[in-house]
């Protein structure tokens, strides 16, 4: 297929695309993340965590382009999988498709542009240009209609992709996160990150973080390397429980992490719980950046625990962390999708933003009108959470 003056490839697989071509086109991205990674890609793919079976069949498109005299260069590739179901995705779309079911339309497949199971907004068109993205997502499309599919969806989109997306006429959606922010300069430990807090938000904190010392609870930190592979089968073994409590199986299977763990060790840090010498809770966070001047961010992934422990989430997930974040001298630290509580641990709001295309006209129709309606509402709702920072005044 071709767009303009480059040509469309579509792969059946992450790894039919050269590891080295893509991670150097996400090297040149403003938002690269380490969740776009062809490592990451190909550990989903070949520990049989997104695979057709589970209801994510990869196509990835490939954007060249031929010169008049030499081999022809990759200018763009992104990460396509084609959607049997909207689990994993963090943008609900249920709704969208219980219409077209109700009107007898077929919904799925629908073609998602994301990493799979992972909320972490960031590049997702990884282009050498601003031509080779407009094209691609000309192509996308072009491709999705000719292929008889409902829609495209691109979640989490970096400001840069969901421009190309605007132009190329996708409706944007718009949802809510919540991360944490270094003060300019960085704090200089925790208790300076406390003190810039509202004094009831800094109560609490101090409060939750006593019951779990009291409890008999102490925690230790790995990163890369140095998290043992009896740690990642520790982890492993929360993180599982933790899934099969809330009546599902785990999105990930052991074996992606294992990979992880030899492929991608650096991205990783992890914290284990211990009571009486025992290991008790892990919390599972991915990193970026901190080399070459680029500022560096932590992402809550993953936890999980063998015992309750009041408090216990809170100091593995959220406290922890900061406290790591703030020694290390960390910009960022993003808490992933959804939860109000979260801003009385001192993460704000963020707006997130998604890109959609329908190709079924009176659909797109009801869905951009849809979207103004609840574009509206999410503004409104940004300024209430604006309202309520945990900050005080002089710190806010």
């Amino acid at each position: 297929m071709s767009a303009g003056d480059y040509v469309i490839e579509v792969q059946d697989s992450p790894l039919k695309v050269d590891r080295a071509r893509w991670n150097a086109l996400l090297s040149v991205q403003e938002d690269a993340t380490p969740f776009m990674r062809h490592e990451y890609f190909s550990a989903m793919h070949e520990s049989a965590s997104a695979i057709p079976e589970t209801g994510w069949t990869p196509r990835f498109p490939t954007l060249w382009w031929q010169p008049a005299n030499g081999p022809r260069e990759l200018h763009a590739v992104c990460a396509l999988y084609l959607k049997t179901h909207s689990y994993g995705e963090y943008v609900f779309d249920h709704a969208w498709a219980h219409a077209y079911r109700q009107h007898g339309v077929p919904y799925y497949p629908k073609a998602l542009v994301a990493p799979p199971f992972t909320p972490v907004p960031g590049a997702r068109l990884l282009a050498r240009d601003v031509q080779a993205r407009a094209a691609l997502v000309q192509g996308l499309v072009a491709w999705c209609g000719q292929s008889g599919l409902s829609s495209l969806h691109l979640l989490f989109a970096s400001a840069t992709d969901v421009q190309a997306c605007r132009d190329a006429g996708l409706m944007l959606r718009h949802t809510v996160q919540f991360h944490w922010t270094n003060r300019l300069g960085g704090y200089r430990d925790f208790d300076d990150f406390l003190d810039s807090l509202q004094q009831d938000k800094r109560k609490k904190i101090r409060q939750e973080r006593r019951k779990v010392a009291q409890a008999g609870v102490m925690f230790r930190w790995a990163r890369g390397a140095d998290i043992s592979s009896a740690d990642w089968d520790f982890f492993y073994q929360c993180y599982e429980r933790t899934y099969y409590e809330h009546g599902n199986a785990p999105y990930l299977t052991r074996d992606f992490f294992h990979r992880m763990a030899r492929e991608m060790p650096e991205n990783w840090l992890l914290f284990v719980a211990e009571r009486e010498g025992q290991a008790i809770a892990a919390s599972l966070i991915a990193l970026s950046g901190g080399a070459g001047g680029q500022p560096g961010v932590a992402y809550g992934r993953y936890w999980g625990a063998l015992e309750r422990v009041d408090c216990l989430h809170f100091e593995a997930c959220y406290y922890q962390p900061l406290q790591w974040c703030i020694t290390h001298g960390l910009q960022r630290f993003e808490g992933g999708a959804q939860g109000e509580h979260k801003m009385a641990r001192a993460l704000l709001p963020v707006q997130t933003t998604s890109a959609h295309w329908l190709a079924h006209p009176a659909f797109a129709q009801a869905v951009g009108d849809f979207l103004q309606r609840e574009g509206a509402g999410i503004r409104n709702y940004l300024g209430e959470l604006e309202q309520h920072s945990p900050f005080k005044v002089s710190a806010s």
